[in-house]
């Protein structure tokens, strides 16, 4: 390591973030008692707030059993509803076009039964070739669903020869020549394995000039970078809350569909009780009579328990706001990537993300050249007390989350790497 330990304290003491309001796990290795925590791309660490909010509201249970649904201090009935203005605000919305409900990928393919329409030549879905399994998984059944062959339907986009990630250029120049026959493009915000941005904006612009439906996967983007999915005039979009908004294991995810939709009874979806209007909730008629709101495509009453720590999560990014987020992530995310570039030489270690401070998040993915991403995080953790998270077979993906994170913590990766490999070549 060429940059001293000293230096990456003097940065955290002039640039601290907030790490006080989060349990940071201790070391299960190394010489300092706290872990260096680079893995809230994968799952994001507790607040502190979240263990009261959650207890306050299971007391509310014993003491008040069914009646908690009006008279406890957040009634159950509405309790949603707390969530909806902050979860807009996150993601760049009006309160009618977002809600919490479900997982993300439920959510993709309750979004798809009212999206994804294919007719005639027009029958595509375009993901790119690196997107998430699950995501994959879904729109090729989705495609069968359908009576489609997902072999040729499913267009899976490859970054060019050389390159690393799909570049936006290479979307435009696939919608300009194919776009005739696309009734889909989803791609996700921010690339899972490689942690680059897309360009959501002029993506979605070409998608629809191309007479397309576009949606986005924005699991690694809520959170991690400013959103502004209604003016970007976004068709719909999903994302889960357990990686950067840090509401826990499986937790709920949040859906966006514009304004330009809501209301319109040409639009199938499926229904349940949560579709239909609230005030006529208790009616018990046979047929739903849905807002005209995202809340239309709810289904089911939501698990309040589940929906406690997403709100803890909301209230915090509203009090610190997605803006200074996003600069703190900046510098935070610079300072890894200079330290990386001061170990990466003459080591078996490539950073593919994009060096341009505009084409990702916080994540910076590593490509290995020797050995297993796994075993690579297993020693990391071990033996340095960093936690990092692999993607076999070769990439290692360290995210500097910008609410708990520190420049120590970036050191501490780059001074590990270091060590590792010098001692895996001695």
């Amino acid at each position: 390591m060429h940059t001293p330990e000293n230096e990456a304290l003097r940065r955290d003491a002039a640039d601290p973030g907030h790490r006080h309001l989060f349990h940071i796990p201790p070391a299960d290795g190394g010489r300092h008692p706290d872990t260096a925590y680079l893995a809230g791309n994968s799952l994001g660490l507790q607040p502190r707030a979240t263990r009261d909010e959650l207890l306050a509201d299971l007391d509310a249970w014993s003491r008040l059993g069914v009646e908690g649904h009006l008279e406890s201090e957040r009634p159950w009935l509405p309790y949603h509803e707390l969530l909806t203005a902050p979860a807009a605000r996150l993601v760049g919305a009006l309160p009618a076009e977002t809600v919490v409900m479900n997982s993300l990928t439920v959510n993709l393919h309750l979004l798809m039964v009212s999206f994804y329409r294919p007719a005639g030549e027009r029958t595509r879905i375009v993901i790119e070739d690196s997107a998430f399994p699950s995501d994959s998984y879904a729109v090729r059944s989705q495609a069968r669903f359908h009576g489609l062959d997902p072999d040729t339907t499913v267009v899976r986009l490859k970054p060019r020869p050389g390159s690393d990630t799909l570049g936006t250029q290479d979307v435009l120049d696939f919608l300009a020549r194919e776009g005739h026959t696309v009734a889909l493009l989803m791609l996700g915000g921010v690339n899972y394995l490689t942690g680059e941005l897309m360009d959501i904006p002029a993506i979605t612009a070409a998608g629809r000039a191309a007479g397309a439906v576009v949606g986005w996967d924005l699991a690694h983007a809520a959170g991690n970078v400013p959103l502004s999915l209604h003016d970007w005039d976004v068709d719909f979009a999903a994302w889960c809350s357990y990686k950067y908004l840090n509401s826990g294991p499986g937790a709920l995810g949040g859906v966006f569909v514009h304004e330009r939709h809501l209301g319109d009874p040409s639009i199938p979806r499926f229904e349940g009780w949560w579709s239909t209007e609230a005030a006529t909730r208790f009616e018990m008629t046979p047929v739903s009579r849905p807002p005209a709101t995202v809340e239309a495509w709810q289904i089911s009453n939501p698990p309040i328990f589940a929906m406690g720590p997403v709100r803890t999560s909301l209230e915090l990014f509203d009090s610190v706001g997605m803006p200074a987020l996003r600069e703190r992530s900046l510098r935070l995310t610079a300072w890894l990537e200079q330290l990386l570039d001061e170990v990466t030489p003459g080591r078996p270690l490539t950073v593919v993300t994009p060096r341009d401070p505009a084409r990702r998040g916080c994540q910076l993915s590593v490509r290995i050249g020797v050995g297993s991403a796994n075993e690579l995080t297993k020693r990391l953790r071990h033996e340095h007390g960093v936690v990092a998270d692999a993607r076999e077979p070769d990439i290692v993906r360290f995210a500097p989350v910008p609410l708990y994170s520190t420049y120590h913590d970036c050191w501490r990766v780059a001074e590990a790497l270091a060590a590792t490999f010098d001692k895996e070549g001695s």
